[in-house]
């Protein structure tokens, strides 16, 4: 049975059409996906993000126990401040991306929904010592675009100017409410975490002040276009953070940290085989998932693919040789497609990072 996010009945009365996604139903419109992508890029986009799961951790040996379960390290991490990172299994898969808050009480993990109960068990088969994990029950909204700061703070009462990207804060007067300057889209913005009961006041606050609803269509194609990975499809538990573009996440300084997956990666770390890169179509068609990628340097896979809304051009991110450049062909319908690799991302705050 997939459950519903404490906002379901507001996306089917404004006429969201619901899919099932990670065992949630959610919306992946409310009519035009263009339009709501849109939004996000010139104004304020907000997505129900509730489905995340969010697990709180506390004891004297939550941050032993972190450095051991996560390639990066929270020992880096300031009051207050948040990092993002992998997870990974012996052999250096990515069990799952995964944003880490420090907190004055311990620390706060943001898992993807499609991974919850592997997160969990992996988790409490391998914690030791002094630890408490508390699965929480908490709303989740990501209010996004140029906009959205101002708005949201127009709305809340809040003063987010000293927030920095990756930084989080309360506002010491609502119980439970957590404001972090992260995302999903490449534009700034805020994802707040806050109690269920609370988040319909909030939605609605936010629609007041003209803030446009935005589904999961919206949501891929504005990380797209930004090069961030989906877990699932650029990542998953036999590639290597390697070979998925976020080598830069593993924290290998001090030498003598044992992580998780650091055995498996480290021979890999500067001569990995494969790289995670962008690709800009040249030829009409649309890049997906699971195409045939064949460049100078060997044959590769695109791994997430879409028509990019900013670009008005098919964009992708695929799995290639590391030596690949230049031009390459894509199999799209039994037919080869010329493409460009290209390093993303395609677009962040609006501008477009590419050449065309």
């Amino acid at each position: 049975m997939t459950r519903q996010t404490p906002l379901y009945e507001r996306h089917v009365a404004a006429g969201g059409k619901m899919v099932e996604f990670g065992g949630w139903q959610l919306p992946v419109n409310y009519g035009s996906q263009i339009a709501e992508h849109v939004a996000v890029r010139e104004a304020a986009g907000m997505f129900d993000v509730s489905h995340m799961t969010i697990i709180d951790i506390s004891g004297e040996d939550a941050r032993d126990n972190l450095r051991y379960l996560i390639a990066n390290d929270v020992d880096r991490l300031e009051l207050w401040s948040a990092l993002y990172g992998a997870m990974l299994n012996e052999t250096g898969g990515v069990i799952d991306d995964l944003i880490v808050y420090r907190l004055p009480d311990g620390y706060r993990c943001v898992v993807n929904a499609s991974t919850r109960d592997r997160v969990l068990d992996w988790m409490r088969q391998r914690r030791s010592g002094d630890v408490v994990m508390l699965e929480r029950e908490l709303a989740m909204i990501a209010v996004q675009g140029p906009k959205a700061v101002s708005l949201v703070s127009k709305v809340t009462g809040c003063d987010f100017d000293a927030l920095k990207p990756f930084q989080s804060q309360t506002d010491g007067k609502r119980v439970d409410w957590l404001f972090a300057r992260t995302g999903y889209t490449g534009e700034d913005g805020l994802e707040i975490m806050l109690p269920a009961a609370d988040a319909v006041d909030l939605w609605d606050a936010l629609i007041a002040q003209d803030v446009t609803p935005a589904g999961l269509g919206a949501r891929d194609t504005l990380r797209l276009e930004a090069g961030l990975n989906l877990y699932g499809q650029d990542m998953d538990e036999a590639t290597s953070p390697l070979a998925s573009n976020i080598g830069w996440t593993i924290a290998w300084d001090p030498p003598e940290r044992e992580f998780i997956g650091r055995q498996a990666i480290e021979p890999a770390r500067r001569d990995c085989a494969e790289k995670l890169t962008g690709l800009l179509l040249a030829d009409r068609g649309i890049l997906r998932h699971g195409q045939t990628v064949r460049t100078d340097a060997g044959v590769g896979v695109v791994t997430s693919g879409t028509f990019s809304p900013t670009l008005e051009r098919s964009i992708g991110l695929a799995r290639v040789p590391a030596g690949a450049a230049g031009t390459c062909r894509v199999e799209i319908r039994g037919r080869e497609k010329n493409a460009e690799i290209v390093k993303p991302p395609f677009v962040r705050n609006g501008k477009i990072r590419i050449e065309l």
